[in-house]
């Protein structure tokens, strides 16, 4: 079976919600206002694009491929982007809601996650070398053998990150993050 291939396309909410959304190949393609409910990205390919102001909560992603999509103003729960194509996952979060989302053994090397809200999100085995928290609520996310090599938290806030099983190697913190990376030991510090 052939797949759609569709470029340079805009797709409002209004236009389309009277579209049938087939599986296929979307390039530089921009979806605003879309509700994905009840949709099923499994097989598509997202290239260059961009969903702003999209719900797309609970949307499978089985051999999804995202590559150079940018997600802003998103309402995205409950996400298993460790089920996308692992070949070349590059995406950037602004404005956007992922809580209790999976990262999975997901690579996502250079990520920008910008005042997202991530809690309860699993990178549990992730390799996120040099993305950057900005301003991103991490409240109950799981860092467990995950790669966070050059990565930036400065401005992020409410995570829990154990440094014994962890990679922190050039992570950068700042003093407002201290009580996160010492939680386990019990050590209460006044800032």
């Amino acid at each position: 079976m052939d797949q759609q291939y569709t470029t340079d396309t805009t797709f409002d909410g209004a236009t389309f919600k009277t579209l049938t959304f087939a599986q296929g190949v979307f390039e530089t393609c921009r979806f605003s206002g879309c509700d994905f409910t009840g949709y099923d990205f499994s097989g598509c390919t997202f290239i260059d694009g961009e969903f702003a102001d999209c719900n797309l909560s609970l949307v499978p992603l089985n051999a999804t491929v995202f590559r150079d999509v940018i997600f802003s103003n998103g309402k995205m729960l409950g996400l298993h982007f460790e089920n996308c194509d692992r070949f070349g996952l590059s995406a950037s979060f602004d404005h956007c809601l992922l809580d209790h989302s999976s990262f999975y053994r997901a690579v996502l090397k250079k990520t920008v996650f910008r005042a997202t809200r991530l809690l309860e999100v699993d990178f549990s085995g992730s390799d996120l070398v040099g993305a950057v928290f900005d301003d991103c609520d991490l409240s109950g996310a799981v860092f467990n053998r995950t790669n966070l090599e050059k990565a930036d938290l400065r401005t992020s806030f409410g995570y829990t990150i154990d440094p014994e099983i962890n990679n922190l190697k050039k992570t950068k913190f700042s003093l407002d993050g201290v009580p996160g990376l010492l939680h386990k030991y019990g050590i209460e510090i006044e800032i």
